[in-house]
């Protein structure tokens, strides 16, 4: 069974760094490639209510018989409608997910996009900062939020999210928004951080390292995550592939390793821009 370190949240709650996600993973498979996942020793499980798999997910909780504290679940609130957010719209998707999830709170509930042109972020954060203080949910944070975005919640607000979840990959490493989540101690969480299988894992410096360390490409950029302080989500309905991505623990990247995979930096996105989404 292998051994996932912990990132301490602003809170004092612990965050695995290493967790599973579930984007893209139908209803019918979730609860048991979740089930394959818990089996192979990840205790962090990342959902969302777009994901339309929040019961799979709680049905493969329930049926592990691992005591809740013991497991890190996080999902968001689905922001993308066509309506502008209320303060009780939020508090009740919210109470809704926790019904899909069978769960009496969740670790982490994060909002899945800034939508600016909507400029309803700032009441959707308010009433997270409710969710928290009352101990609801453990934790509230952000998901595609750009420096701009956080800084007006922070400013307006006085919520500092906990998390924010980006697109998060060697050709996107993001280094505007890792710097300023340091400043405030917001935890960096990567999603698709293999790059959505687009290309990123047939790289030849990836492929050079993984026969260094005799590892997989894969193997090595969530080694290089790890070591650079990103909490990362990588997902499969694969049982192989699922132990092979949490088998990350027993190798480090040396410093030209880290170097190499530093200078893939491209700026390439494979995911949508959190500027101009608003899918209605």
């Amino acid at each position: 069974m292998n051994s996932v370190p912990n990132v301490t949240l602003t809170n004092g709650a612990e965050m695995p760094q290493l967790g599973f996600g579930v984007w893209q993973v139908p209803q019918e498979e979730a609860a048991e490639a979740v089930g394959h996942a818990l089996a192979a020793g990840y205790r962090s499980i990342d959902t969302a209510t777009i994901y339309r798999n929040e019961e799979g997910v709680g049905q493969a909780v329930a049926d592990s018989g691992l005591p809740r504290e013991e497991l890190f679940v996080t999902t968001k609130l689905w922001n993308g409608s066509s309506e502008t957010w209320t303060r009780d719209a939020v508090l009740r998707e919210y109470d809704a997910s926790l019904a899909r999830l069978g769960l009496d709170y969740v670790d982490l509930y994060l909002v899945h996009w800034p939508r600016p042109m909507r400029d309803d972020y700032l009441t959707i954060l308010s009433a997270f900062g409710e969710l928290a203080e009352s101990g609801r949910a453990r934790a509230v944070g952000t998901s595609n939020f750009h420096p701009d975005h956080l800084r007006r919640v922070i400013d307006e607000t006085g919520v500092v999210p906990a998390v924010n979840q980006i697109e998060l990959h060697p050709y996107l490493q993001q280094s505007e928004l890792r710097a300023l989540h340091a400043e405030h101690d917001i935890v960096t969480e990567a999603w698709s951080p293999l790059g959505q299988g687009k290309g990123l894992l047939d790289d030849p410096v990836l492929g050079e390292l993984a026969r260094k360390h005799d590892r997989s490409p894969a193997q090595v950029v969530l080694r290089w995550h790890l070591q650079v302080g990103n909490v990362a989500i990588p997902k499969s309905v694969t049982p192989s592939r699922i132990k092979e991505n949490i088998d990350v623990f027993d190798f480090d990247l040396d410093d030209e390793d880290l170097t190499a995979i530093t200078n893939l930096d491209s700026g390439t996105r494979f995911g949508a821009n959190p500027d101009t989404f608003d899918w209605g």
